[in-house]
């Protein structure tokens, strides 16, 4: 059987026994790792259903990959920059292909339940801010003549061109 998963971006096609390098998951040597991004299973020609499908694994190593420099250089302005890079590897060995993983979905509340919590909390909230607004009514003209902002004082106007006169 084998199966084809999806870890650290990239898509690799295992079978029980086969050992595998991905990018770094967390987890020390030895411990067990549930890859459940099945994208295709299958046994020879014949294809299954992978809903639920989690590949086993388990974790063998932690290492860096081959070092890589990255130079950068602009001829004639005297610029270089030398970097190196290691990539953080893990290696994995896969121990089964089949088992249906635990449903991810947290227990949801019912519709109606939330339906009715968030129409009583809207309500009273609007009746409350209605009355303030009524009671309000002799201030209301105060506050509008303190917001009054002094009018912007507009560009002057620009000056007609002067007209040339022509000479014969």
């Amino acid at each position: 059987m084998f199966a084809v998963v999806r870890t650290g971006g990239k898509q690799y096609r295992v079978a029980p026994g086969d050992k595998i390098v991905v990018e770094k998951l967390a987890g020390d040597a030895g411990d067990a790792v549930k890859l459940d991004d099945v994208l295709l299973a299958g046994d020879g020609s014949k294809l299954e259903k992978t809903d639920g499908l989690i590949v086993d694994a388990k974790i063998i190593a932690q290492a860096k990959g081959e070092k890589v420099t990255v130079f950068k250089k602009k001829r004639r302005h005297n610029y270089r920059r030398k970097r190196g890079h290691r990539q953080q590897h893990t290696i994995l060995e896969i121990l089964s292909i089949g088992g249906k993983g635990a449903a991810k979905k947290a227990p949801a509340k019912k519709a109606d339940d939330k339906k009715s919590d968030d129409k009583p909390a809207a309500k009273p909230a609007k009746k409350a801010a209605a009355p303030a607004k009524k009671s309000t009514k002799d201030a209301a003209p105060a506050k509008k003549a303190a917001d009054k902002k002094p009018a912007a004082k507009k560009a002057p106007a620009k000056k007609p061109a002067a007209k040339k006169t022509e000479k014969k």
